[in-house]
């Protein structure tokens, strides 16, 4: 699959489910109103469309949310999707999640074939775990790590990067991270949702952030890459991977290789743009998987060339207004 801009769109991601047993500050509101079950795919469907993606070239498959572990019986999407893998029409397939139901998945995970995970996790203090989390326990999590890590998968820890919130703690999770055998990306609040707050209030930029890195570790360049859009550095003093995802101080959409799926079918050719290609109905009206395939195509062929995401102190108003839950992380 090739878009406008000659760019190859070989990486999709799965949301499984708009739901999440947390309610993160930077990520929806308190109070969510999620999705009807009648609107949302069901695994089968699921696994058929990521079925043609991967007859039409994508080669890599990362399973988000909401949180993708809270949907019932997703460990057969899993055992569904690993055949593809043993087939080698696959290469990768992941998943993103807030840790909460690791204990209980971790060993499946890696039985069905995954190898590395991302666990968002913003900050190492319980308190202001709770905080920004809000409904989230900070010792299930670390619980999940641990059996992650135990099982074989490789985790990478993605903190969101908050202004007043978790910029004296990088230190600190890089110290934690390298005792523990873990990468960590920084990732750039994204102005997606009302959240009930100024995102000007959260933003941080990470050329900040990584200039006063330098300041105490040895950030050595690294052509590191995972099919994402972080960029990486190696930390000398502990041998691991530091990412850093920009959309707001350093635009990556030039190499942009990603398009995502939602739970209800609903194809997003980029994450900071409304544009969008409704899948779920040629996939329940015709039985064939040539018109659903004709549909990606086309979806594909109107993949913008960028974002434009701001964060502007005068502008209250999202970006775009779905909440990242609904599109997936």
């Amino acid at each position: 699959m090739i878009d406008p801009f000659g760019r190859t769109v070989d990486y999709l991601r799965v949301s499984v489910t708009d739901r999440c047993d947390f309610r993160c500050a930077y990520c929806m509101s308190e109070d969510m109103s999620f999705l009807p079950k009648n609107e949302v795919l069901s695994l089968e469907e699921i696994d058929r469309l990521c079925g043609s993606f991967i007859e039409l070239g994508v080669r890599k498959l990362r399973i988000t949310g909401g949180e993708p572990l809270v949907r019932r019986n997703v460990m057969w999407l899993f055992q569904q999707l690993g055949r593809h893998l043993d087939s080698g029409t696959l290469d990768e397939l992941t998943v993103t999640t807030n840790g909460s139901q690791l204990v209980r998945h971790a060993a499946d995970l890696y039985a069905c074939g995954v190898r590395r995970i991302n666990v968002s996790l913003d900050t190492l203090n319980a308190d202001k775990f709770l905080a920004i989390t809000r409904w989230g326990k900070f010792d299930r999590v670390m619980a999940g790590i641990d059996a992650a890590r135990e099982a074989g998968l490789a985790v990478k820890i993605n903190a969101v990067a908050l202004r007043d919130f978790n910029e004296d703690e990088f230190d600190q999770m890089l110290t934690w991270c390298g005792e523990n055998d873990l990468d960590m990306t920084l990732i750039e609040a994204m102005p997606m949702g009302d959240i009930g707050q100024n995102r000007a209030d959260q933003h941080l930029a990470l050329s900040e952030v990584k200039k006063t890195l330098a300041e105490k570790w040895t950030l050595l360049p690294s052509d590191h890459a995972t099919g994402g859009p972080a960029t990486y550095v190696t930390i000398k003093e502990t041998g691991r991977r530091l990412g850093f995802i920009t959309p707001l101080s350093h635009n990556f959409c030039e190499s942009c290789n990603r398009v995502r799926l939602t739970c209800t079918g609903t194809l997003f050719m980029c994450l900071g743009q409304d544009d969008a290609a409704d899948l779920r109905t040629p996939l329940r009206e015709h039985g064939d998987d040539e018109t659903l395939k004709q549909a990606i195509l086309e979806a594909i062929s109107r993949k913008p060339k960028g974002h434009d995401f701001i964060i502007d102190r005068d502008v209250d108003s999202p970006a775009v207004a779905r909440h990242m839950s609904v599109t997936g992380g």
